[in-house]
This record gives structure tokens, C-alpha cells and sequence, in this order.
């Protein structure tokens, strides 16, 4: 066994948080208070495009989501090492989107 591989052993039972991110959307407080059942929030990603995998918030890798049995899976498609450049920043930041009131809620109109 390496040296690497002997500082790696001491250190793999650390518990981390593994996130998939799917996308994001910004949006103000008066949209969030009307969002409802059956709402829609568009994100800022594109159906085809990879998905962000991160490690205590540190991109780690692309990935896709895949359906095993019934239920969600991952499949990585690239890892985002040191060796590679890091990709530029991508724009964070969702169109303005438009929030379906739940049918029957009443809107309050003229309100400030």
C-alpha cells in the first residue's frame, strides 16, 4: 500500500453531504408567498444539460439522473478534477418566471 493510499484510509470514513443540484431559480419574497400546489418555478437549466454533483458544496462532478426500480438514481458523466481547468462560471442567475396561483385563491389587487 502507497503512502497516499495509508492517509486516504484514515480519512474515508468521514461522512460528507453529496448534493445533486438540478437547478436554480431567483426570485423575490411576494413570488415565493404566492407559490401553490401545482405551481411551476422554471429553472435556469436546460432539460439536456448535466447536473451539477457537489461534495460539501464543492463541484465534484457532471452527472445525469437516472430511474432504477422505482427510484432515482445518478449516473456520473464526467469528474471535475484539479488536473482539469475549471469551467467558467456559469450565469446563476433564472429569467423572471411567473407563478401559477393556486385555482381559486383570491389575488389581492392594488396591495403595495
Amino acid at each position: 500500500m502507497t503512502d497516499t493510499a495509508q492517509g486516504f484510509g484514515l480519512i474515508q470514513d468521514i461522512d460528507v453531504r453529496l448534493t445533486v443540484e438540478l437547478g436554480r431559480a431567483q426570485m423575490n419574497l411576494r413570488e415565493v408567498l404566492d407559490l401553490a400546489e401545482e405551481s411551476v418555478v422554471m429553472l435556469d437549466r436546460l432539460t439536456d444539460e448535466p447536473l451539477d454533483v457537489l461534495v460539501n458544496g464543492k463541484l465534484i462532478a457532471k452527472g445525469e439522473v437516472v430511474a432504477e426500480g422505482n427510484r432515482f438514481g445518478l449516473r456520473i458523466l464526467e469528474l471535475v478534477g484539479a488536473n482539469q481547468p475549471p469551467a467558467a462560471p456559469r450565469e446563476r442567475r433564472a429569467p423572471p418566471i411567473e407563478v401559477t396561483p393556486k385555482a381559486g385563491a383570491k389575488q389581492a389587487e392594488g396591495a403595495a
